[in-house]
């Protein structure tokens, strides 16, 4: 039996007697809602009796801001888990998209979980991100970007970024992925056990599911999407 809290921010499933602890972010909009967005891949996740706290967001600029908020409204959630279980448990940090980024530059630099696993890392500049923008800056003469800005973000990986187990996994048909520059980044740190993976699919393969079943219903999906949601379950289990 799974029980469901809205805490600090998070969407929590707690099963019974979990065995760690998934702390989850999302892309950019898709993590409003992380509890219909992601729902099959948190699903897939809480069948395998992890705990799942997966976090709500609205994009902004100042990413290393979103940042710091997120990794204290877990801390807060894992205390609670504790409390309701009576023991700590290790936690295992996924990321999707622009989520991978939030977990990467967290405070503690990736030092309080076991691994770090990034799906589909992304890290434009805002002007690729939202192209509208980049005509607005243009035309009103100003200058916006994300802070930290991407550069910044890879070499703040490569300085301060300390967790060493990380899985990256990206997808052979997303032009939205820059999986490469961050294995780069990881390598170049010592004794770095990052290792990659590439799957079939496209970036938001992961996501949506839950939107289009709870609209249309089982029928409106496809096997791709859940074999690779399954996939990708099975080798963050094999994984830690």
């Amino acid at each position: 039996m799974t029980f469901t809290k809205y805490q600090y921010n998070n969407c929590c499933y707690w099963p019974s007697n979990p065995k760690k602890i998934i702390e989850f972010i999302g892309g950019s909009y898709l993590a409003s809602k992380p509890d219909l967005t992601y729902r099959r891949f948190i699903k897939s996740l809480i069948n395998k009796n992890y705990a799942v706290h997966a976090y709500n967001y609205t994009p902004q600029f100042d990413h290393q801001e979103i940042a710091i908020k997120a990794w204290k409204d877990f801390k807060n959630c894992r205390r609670s888990l504790s409390k309701r279980i009576g023991l700590s448990i290790p936690s295992i940090r996924i990321g999707h998209s622009l989520g991978c980024k939030l977990h990467l530059i967290s405070p503690d630099g990736g030092r309080n979980c076991e691994k770090f696993i990034s799906i589909s890392f992304n890290n434009f500049s805002a002007s690729k991100s939202i192209p509208l923008l980049k005509k607005l800056s243009q035309k009103l003469e100003f200058k916006s970007e994300f802070s930290p800005s991407p550069n910044r973000t890879l070499k703040i990986i490569e300085k301060t970024y300390n967790q060493k187990n990380n899985l990256l996994i990206k997808f052979n048909s997303d032009e939205l992925d820059q999986t490469d520059k961050l294995l780069s980044s990881l390598k170049s740190r010592k004794e770095d056990n990052s290792k990659g993976i590439i799957l079939k699919g496209t970036h938001t393969i992961i996501a949506s599911a839950g939107l289009r079943e709870n609209l249309l219903g089982d029928w409106a999906d496809d096997d791709l999407k859940k074999n690779t949601i399954k996939k990708i379950s099975n080798l963050i289990e094999d994984s830690i």
